[in-house]
């Protein structure tokens, strides 16, 4: 909180040459939500001290008041002012309709588009002139990218004058070929899209070129233009405005399915800005928040503008996705296959809700094609449940007392060395390296769910050359068990039980238990519906194994080789007696094709989930409240359903429990089927 004039004056400086930045190449010292509370300390102290504001401070001005142009703009190319919660939009709605004297009939809800927002100058039809907002009464002249930009189209559909305002920005694949473009020149990457689009739309003597994309969200003929069509363009909704954008050929946020409505009601707009929130880290480029504005023209005209923003429209800001922090090191970890991962460890920062201080970094070729070094601010990107990960340095930030991360040589858990031909590298001693993790991820709950199988215990029976692998359990007598410290007769025949009815576990589980890199618990179902027995998978080449749902090509080959890998200890369970087959599957008849290429189990189109895709959240209660989240997984495809762990539009059915969360919000938002426990129980209580 600012409290003295001296640190008044500081941070109207410090926000500045932020803006100045942000606006201009799109780089910055600070990120776009420590610059917003920077902005509102500084709102709030001029407040308590009118008189104490200074000229430069950048409350009330567009881009803060620190850009510049030299292109005038026919109509001043204002910013938005923000709310940051629904209390403040129904605040901000219910002032607007007292200056109006009226209610707003319609509103318009479209996406906050995270880009650099330009004019693009049409001349019958033809492009013929770019330029930026800058500080929103001239901008600068950018139409050396014309041609460079996708959705903006050369030449509208009609042979119109008219100036189209919009944003450009890069979509996560077009950043992904920046970068990449950027690598390959001077070994560095951009930090984020908007600040890739921000230099790219003013590069002009780069040996490389790169892509950009235009959303349009505004139409006006020039003030001096009297014709019927201008003036009918002046008197249309914003709605039939965007409508119009469109049909002349250029991009709008229409184009999917977060894209503008008309809504008439308060309620409307905030199901809409959940709808759109909830979206936000599937989008294939970036947001920041929700535009609500007045819909009709007579609406606008009456609201007027302020010296900075329209008093007809409002940004709704969305919590922060992305934060700037310190790279402080990296930790080299060995997971349970013996996968070496690196993992960032950070300066703690506040993203989306939670406190992040580590995050991922793949491998190492991630680490290189990223040049990241330690002591490197770096954005940290987290969306909705994703993890952390790093996204790239801020190299402008630099100091020069960065150092290279160390790479390691040998493998940092055992010392053997390590296996560097693909791009996650391994331990060469494999699950061996960890296996103490291996044995006990197989024995886990949603596994093998052996109980009483604890670390120290595996721990015990390596150490006495009771077991190498977890195959190796199956084959333990009473007498070795007993031998174990600690182990009487009670607990060693009840390990010995559990252990026993392990080999009763679905073909899904035992896969799962195996650990093959690149599946989990829902990979080895979908393997398991597919093939129905572990013979039929172990024969299978990369071609078959493609098929599943979800193994594309690059995965098959690896699934593969690591089940030959894997042959000697499938062969222990085979001899020990274990069948590994799928619930409903059956062999085929006769030995021939069918045998090696799997067999579906049986036909699902009578059970009562048939064809439905369903997601489980929050707290499952009655008949399910015993039931972990596998094993709810696992009802669900008994049903004849497909589980998933997102709603999305394809989703037939959420089970919603108690304290449900944002997907309940979603589905509501996309009109999805919810049920509660007790009716999802009564559903599928065949199958309990």
């Amino acid at each position: 909180m600012i409290t003295t004039q001296e640190q008044y004056s500081t941070a109207v400086a410090e926000a500045r040459t932020a803006a100045a930045a942000y606006y201009t190449d799109g780089t910055s010292a600070i990120d776009d939500d420590a610059y917003d509370r920077l902005v509102r300390e500084i709102q709030a102290y001029e407040e308590a001290h009118p008189e104490a504001v200074l000229a430069t401070s950048p409350t009330g001005k567009v881009a803060g008041g620190a850009v510049v142009g030299d292109v005038p703009h026919t109509v001043p190319m204002l910013s938005l002012d923000n709310v940051f919660s629904a209390g403040q939009l129904v605040a901000w709605a219910t002032s607007l309709e007292r200056r109006l004297g009226r209610p707003v009939e319609a509103w318009s809800v479209e996406p906050k588009l995270d880009g650099l927002a330009i004019s693009a100058r049409y001349r019958h039809g033809r492009l013929t002139q770019l330029v930026t907002r800058g500080d929103g009464v001239a901008g600068e002249d950018v139409s050396h990218a014309i041609g460079t930009i996708a959705g903006l189209p050369a030449r509208l559909a009609e042979p119109v004058t008219v100036e189209l305002r919009g944003e450009v920005m890069m979509t996560a694949k077009q950043f992904e070929d920046a970068c990449a473009k950027r690598q390959a020149h001077d070994g560095t990457t951009f930090a984020n899209p908007r600040s890739a689009a921000a230099g790219t739309l003013r590069a002009q003597d780069r040996p490389y070129v790169c892509e950009l994309t235009f959303f349009g969200y505004g139409a006006l003929p020039h003030p001096d233009d009297t014709s019927e069509q201008a003036a009918s363009l002046r008197e249309l909704p914003h709605s039939e405005v965007m409508a119009w954008v469109a049909a002349q050929g250029a991009q709008t946020p229409a184009v999917t399915d977060v894209g503008g409505i008309v809504a008439t009601t308060l309620e409307e707009i905030q199901e809409r800005v959940e709808h759109i929130a909830v979206r936000r880290a599937e989008l294939p480029f970036g947001i920041d928040g929700i535009v609500i504005k007045c819909d009709l023209a007579a609406d606008q005209a009456l609201a007027g503008f302020g010296t900075r923003a329209p008093r007809w429209a409002i940004a709704y800001k969305l919590p922060a996705t992305e934060k700037i922090t310190k790279l402080l090191d990296v930790e080299w970890n060995v997971g349970r296959s013996g996968i070496i991962a690196p993992r960032a460890v950070l300066e703690p920062v506040v993203l989306d809700g939670s406190t992040v201080s580590y995050a991922t970094l793949h491998n190492v070729a991630d680490i290189t094609r990223r040049g990241l070094m330690l002591g490197d601010s770096v954005v940290v990107y987290k969306a909705g449940d994703v993890i952390p990960r790093v996204e790239a340095p801020v190299v402008h930030l630099r100091t020069g007392d960065e150092r290279p991360i160390p790479i390691p040589q040998v493998c940092p858990l055992c010392g053997d060395e390590i296996d560097a031909s693909q791009e996650r590298w391994r331990c060469v001693r494999g699950r061996a390296c960890r296996v103490i993790a291996s044995i006990g991820y197989a024995a886990g709950r949603d596994q093998l769910d052996i109980e009483g199988l604890a670390e120290s215990r595996i721990q015990q029976m390596l150490d006495a050359g009771l077991i190498a692998d977890f195959a190796d359990l199956f084959f333990l007598t009473r007498e070795q068990v007993l031998g174990l410290e600690r182990m009487g007769a009670t607990s060693t025949d009840n390990l010995l039980a559990a252990i026993e009815r392990a080999k009763a576990q679905p073909l899904s589980r035992w896969f799962c238990a195996l650990g093959v890199r690149g599946t989990g618990r829902s990979m080895s179902r979908r393997i398991a519906r597919h093939f129905g027995s572990m013979d039929a998978i172990r024969a299978a080449d990369a071609e078959a194994i493609e098929a599943v749902e979800g193994i594309g090509p690059k995965k098959a080959p690896g699934v593969v080789a690591e089940l030959a890998e894997l042959a000697p200890l499938i062969d222990k369970l085979v001899a020990a007696g274990v069948t590994m087959t799928e619930p409903g599957w059956t062999p085929p008849a006769t030995p021939g094709p069918d045998a090696t290429a799997g067999a579906e189990p049986g036909d699902t189109s009578g059970l009562p989930l048939a064809g439905m895709s369903v997601v489980v959240t929050g707290s499952m209660s009655g008949a399910l409240e015993a039931l972990t989240r596998n094993q709810m997984n696992e009802l669900i495809e008994r049903a004849g359903g497909k589980s998933s762990s997102s709603v999305s539009k394809k989703t037939s059915l959420l089970v919603a429990g108690e304290n449900a969360g944002s997907k309940r919000a979603k589905a509501e938002t996309l009109g999805v089927r919810i049920v509660g426990p007790k009716e999802f129980a009564g559903l599928v209580s065949k199958f309990i």
